[in-house]
């Protein structure tokens, strides 16, 4: 797959194909997205698939209505929370450095983290399903009280966006909007 692939001609499917999407391919996704550099190693995503009928049934009824026929098309739907204890997994991800009583107990900073590197990684996650073959429908419109609440009950993982998984139906496409020139967003100083 070429760049154009991955990212001009790549699209926000509304629909999906009825077509299983194997665990091992969850796992091969997550296998390549896992190597994206995150700030000081922290990788603090986490990821639920929802994928059975009534995980997916859960999980529709906490999104906004516009999403609920995505969820539901979707063969996958992945959660992508941040693990507020992140650091506890520091003396593995960063071995040579204590990074855990950097961050254990600092909330700001936890905050900090989870805010720039969560994100990152579900955008890492995304890539890497598309160069696998897989279209992608990520989605802010959820009550995330109600998502935590349904699937991150203990309350240390918290649900920062969601993303649709499959094969996408060309005829749930709309016409696609512009983006800003490089003049418009972006400076070289």
């Amino acid at each position: 797959m070429d760049i154009g692939q991955l990212f001009d001609e790549a699209r926000t499917y509304n629909t999906y194909e009825d077509r299983p999407i194997a665990a091992d391919l969850l796992r091969e996704i997550y296998d390549h997205a896992r190597w994206g550099p995150t700030a000081a190693n922290t990788c603090p995503a986490r990821f639920v698939f929802v994928a059975s009928a009534e995980a997916k049934a859960r999980l529709g009824e906490c999104v906004s209505a516009g999403n609920v026929a995505k969820v539901a098309s979707a063969p996958v739907t992945v959660i992508v929370a941040g693990d507020s204890r992140f650091y506890d997994e520091m003396p593995k991800l960063f071995p040579s450095r204590d990074y855990q009583s950097v961050f254990a107990g600092k909330a700001d900073l936890i905050a900090d983290m989870l805010a720039r590197n969560v994100p990152l990684q579900g955008a890492y996650l995304m890539i890497a399903a598309r160069a696998l073959g897989l279209d992608c429908g990520p989605m802010s419109g959820f009550d995330a009280g109600k998502v935590n609440a349904a699937f991150l009950p203990d309350g240390r993982w918290q649900a920062n966006f969601i993303c649709a998984l499959g094969y996408g139906r060309e005829d749930s496409l709309f016409p696609r909007n512009p983006r800003l020139g490089f003049e418009d967003a972006c400076r070289i100083v």
